[in-house]
């Protein structure tokens, strides 16, 4: 079964906000910001990212059938640290 359109939309607006604080984490080390700075905004990309993930993983678990399912996502969160 195909992802919910609504969710898709969700998850690719959410993907562009974190484009747009990748560019201003290299705008930031261009202009030679301070570590903690940029550490700080490092961490906001990387939950974005985190979140997103989990939100795909969510769906997928929604969708998926059979009695796997439990060992699968024990698995991807395992695998990426969700």
């Amino acid at each position: 079964m195909p992802a919910d359109p609504a969710a898709r939309q969700r998850q690719l607006g959410r993907l562009r906000r974190i484009e747009g604080q990748l560019r201003g984490l290299q705008r930031m080390l261009e202009q030679d910001r301070p570590c903690a700075e940029l550490l700080t905004q490092m961490a906001s990309v990387h939950e974005a990212l985190r979140a997103v993930a989990r939100e795909l993983i969510r769906g997928h678990l929604k969708r998926a059938k059979g009695e796997a399912l439990a060992d699968e996502a024990i698995e991807l969160i395992k695998k990426y640290s969700l």
